[in-house]
């Protein structure tokens, strides 16, 4: 298998999560009022989602590795931009887990917080993601 082929296939799975981390707070945020299931259903798609950003970010640097002999060099704007990301799949998975655990105790003002703030950060790591594909 071609390096480039690996690349391919990880960035694949990469802009998967990618949708899930953004499309399923935005959908939740939006219909959580209409439909009762779906906010849990769509929470533990958000968990997957950002599972799937952060193991197929590591299957970015695994094919550098094996493919050029060494890890990526990420430096200065990059390196913000990698840091922005890691931070928001672990809030992110933080406040899934609380949502998962607690929501049902939780007012609908924290619920929508609790959505948008993942929405948010689902933007901010796709935004650090161009920000590393260009600087790094």
């Amino acid at each position: 298998m071609t390096a480039n082929f690996a690349y391919a296939l990880v960035q694949m799975l990469h802009n998967f999560g990618a949708v899930a981390v953004v499309g399923s707070p935005a959908a939740a945020w939006l219909w959580a009022r209409e439909h009762r299931a779906a906010p849990a259903v769509l929470a533990w798609l958000v968990a997957a989602g950002w599972l799937v950003q952060a193991l197929s970010g590591t299957g970015f640097a695994v094919v550098s590795h094996y493919s050029r002999g060494e890890l990526p060099e990420v430096a200065g704007v990059a390196l913000l931009a990698l840091y922005v990301k890691v931070g928001c799949a672990a809030g992110s998975l933080g406040l899934v887990a609380y949502y998962l655990t607690r929501s049902a105790q939780s007012r609908e003002k924290i619920q929508r917080w609790i959505w948008a703030s993942l929405f948010a950060a689902g933007v901010a790591a796709l935004s650090g993601a161009a920000v590393l594909r260009w600087y790094g």
